[in-house]
């Protein structure tokens, strides 16, 4: 495991987050950028914070990054993956934004309990916890290189 670095490039950045976003440009003039990342978020606009959640990829889509697909798995059961796909459409319409979790080993199934129940929340808790989860993403995806 890999100590969270001083200093990362843009690109080096833009692969942790899925891609060069307003929040991955701040995090790179940053020092400490993956320690730091809740300070940076918490001076984004709000727009910032949907394009970085946005530029994640949702959770059982296909063509994913090679890092995304070996995070998500390749449990391919058709009933998960189109429960999936449902509710990640009624989350995108209901918040306006894309369902960003931290994986962490557990299946899609598992992914769906979480869903649903964030399903429930306010639209400010789930930006939050989006962006709490996406950085937890981001230095998780660092530490195991």
């Amino acid at each position: 495991m890999r100590d969270l670095p001083r200093e990362l490039s843009l690109d080096e950045l833009a692969e942790l987050f899925e891609g060069e976003t307003r929040l991955v440009q701040s995090l790179a003039a940053t020092e400490d950028p993956l320690e730091r990342a809740d300070e940076v978020l918490a001076t984004l606009s709000r727009q910032d914070k949907i394009e970085a959640l946005n530029a994640h990829p949702a959770i059982g889509a296909r063509g994913l990054s090679a890092r995304s697909a070996a995070e998500q798995g390749d449990e391919a059961d058709p009933v998960v993956l189109s429960e999936l796909a449902y509710l990640n459409q009624v989350y995108e319409e209901k918040f306006g934004f894309r369902f960003v979790v931290f994986v962490a080993g557990r299946s899609k199934r598992e992914i769906l309990d979480v869903l649903r129940e964030r399903l429930g929340r306010t639209e400010d808790e789930e930006l939050d916890t989006g962006c709490r989860e996406l950085v937890a993403i981001a230095r998780d995806r660092w530490q195991s290189g």
